[in-house]
């Protein structure tokens, strides 16, 4: 058994990743986090596929080179569905990435009707698709991008939320009613929309279940990382910016609130 807390490295784009590292510091309570914030880059969902691999390989390796983790957490369904298969040729370190929860979605679904609700890049990807093809069979998929909402959970978290009349345009395309089959579950394909969980639910035009996927990420993480001593101090954690930027006293404060 390693005789030392594990180290965990958490990426995104930008603070979305911070619902998936929430999960992962309950379930491994004295591990050492350095989460990456490629705010440099945000947003992801408006780059080309061959650039925003070459971003993120780029910055991962110099995390993984700077922090010396013993996993990493790619937590952030556009990077994920677009670099996994390069970052793990590239490094040795094992990686865990963030997809669609199609799968459970459906599974879940009484009325087998269910939106996908992520960026433009992820519902778009063959990658997406294939998960529909594997794990759909007999369940109504809705894919919905979104173009905007990952830039409004920054804004919700820095202390600016935006109007309820944007949220409501956003996911209004999530909710289908058609022969006699209402949608009743939502896949938060992005890392940043659990944040705006409950402007969603707010807005919606009917309950559904708004299903994240970060228990069961963090689930993935501590079976990888195995047993470890029990650290006399709690969960240690710090946060990257790419720009260097230092977080506004709003921003701040909200982070304070995740143990940064």
């Amino acid at each position: 058994m390693p005789n030392a807390p594990a180290t965990i490295l958490v990426f995104d784009s930008g603070l979305g990743g911070l619902t998936v590292f929430r999960e992962i510091a309950v379930a491994l309570p004295g591990a050492h986090f350095v989460y990456v914030a490629d705010d440099a880059g945000f947003p992801y969902g408006n780059q080309s596929e061959a650039a925003l691999i070459a971003r993120v390989a780029e910055v991962i390796g110099t995390a993984i080179s700077t922090h010396q983790p013993d996993l990493v957490v790619v937590a952030c369904n556009t990077a994920s569905t677009m670099a996994l298969t390069e970052l793990r040729a590239r490094y040795s370190v094992p990686f865990v990435g963030t997809v669609p929860a199609i799968k459970p979605a459906c599974a879940q679904s009484k009325t087998k009707r269910i939106a996908v609700l992520g960026t433009q890049a992820t519902v778009t990807r063959e990658y997406t698709r294939a998960l529909i093809r594997e794990f759909a069979g007999g369940c109504d998929v809705g894919l919905v991008g979104s173009s905007h909402l990952a830039s409004f959970a920054e804004a919700e978290l820095a202390g600016t939320p935006v109007a309820d009349a944007a949220i409501k345009a956003e996911i209004a395309s999530c909710f289908v009613d058609t022969d006699a089959r209402r949608t009743d579950t939502v896949v938060l394909a992005c890392t940043h929309y659990p944040l705006l969980t409950d402007r969603f639910r707010a807005v919606a035009p009917w309950p559904v279940d708004w299903l994240d996927p970060a228990a069961a990420i963090a689930r993935r993480v501590a079976d990888l990382i195995g047993p470890r001593p029990r650290a006399a101090a709690p969960a240690s954690a710090h946060i990257e910016f790419t720009s260097g930027r230092k977080p506004s006293p709003a921003l701040a404060k909200a982070l304070s609130g995740y143990g940064f």
